[in-house]
């Protein structure tokens, strides 16, 4: 059986490997009551959803429960390195910890990562103290290249956000585990629908998922939550474990050995 390593991400260490989002919930109880049946330890939340200069108003930060959360602020609906740094630096000063996962996407329709804007504002955050969980394609090269930047994991994408399909193409996130998860933790990161996907990612061997619509979106967000923590819970176990080889024959689950004939 595979060692159980533990989970680091820059100065911070997790239990759970099942990361969770905020957006899109009905209410703010109900995305209280899921995360916490989840039992996740890392919570990401918009900064632009949240009113940091009102403290009077009602956010949803107000509902998490920040001995039991750590908060990992994002960069949502920024489109350029600029506004990625400077909404980052905004979240810093305002007491959330040096964690930060870097979006930056610009292409309304697909919402893409721009891997060029990606990759530098990796490079300037991580040079100014920050622990950047950058979002990014499923492309081995521009994984090393965010690496190389400084990124303290790397988060590709399944498929498209919220789209819930799950995998797409298993070909090059299994390839950027087999290269780099030994170096920072790969987190797979949007388009999972269902625990079995979840279940899916860690049996390749990534070292979390993020969910956040799969979850929020589903008819019983709590009982999903506990389904998808489940999911990570398995397929982790299934990846410790070590999976049969796949053959092309079949082979008798019984011994033959001494059977009368």
């Amino acid at each position: 059986m595979r060692e159980d390593k533990e989970l680091k991400v820059g100065k911070h260490t997790f239990k759970s490997r099942l990361f969770t989002g905020t957006g899109k919930y009905a209410t703010f109880q109900l995305m209280k009551d899921a995360l916490a049946e989840s039992e996740s330890e890392l919570v990401t939340f918009a900064v632009r959803r949240v009113n940091i200069d009102n403290p009077n108003e009602e956010s949803l930060l107000d509902y998490l429960d920040k001995s039991k959360f750590k908060l990992l602020p994002n960069t949502a609906g920024c489109a350029t390195v600029d506004e990625a740094v400077r909404v980052a630096n905004i979240a810093r000063a305002a007491g959330f910890s040096d964690l930060v996962k870097l979006e930056v996407i610009n292409d309304p329709e697909t919402l893409l990562p721009d891997v060029v804007g990606t990759i530098e504002a990796t490079r300037v955050l991580a040079a100014d103290g920050f622990a950047v969980m950058p979002y990014t394609t499923g492309d081995p090269v521009v994984a090393k290249k965010l690496i190389d930047a400084g990124a303290a994991a790397v988060m590709p994408l399944a498929s498209p956000i919220g789209s819930g399909q799950g995998f797409i193409d298993f070909t090059y996130i299994k390839l950027i585990i087999k290269r780099f998860g030994g170096i920072v933790p790969i987190v797979v990161d949007a388009g999972l629908g269902v625990p079995s996907d979840a279940a899916q990612a860690m049996e390749l061997g990534a070292d979390a998922v993020l969910i956040n619509t799969a979850i929020a979106k589903a008819d019983d967000p709590v009982a999903m939550a506990r389904a998808m923590k489940l999911g990570v819970q398995a397929g982790r176990l299934a990846y410790l474990a070590g999976r049969i080889a796949r053959t092309e024959i079949a082979s008798p689950s019984s011994p033959v050995e001494g059977v009368i004939k």
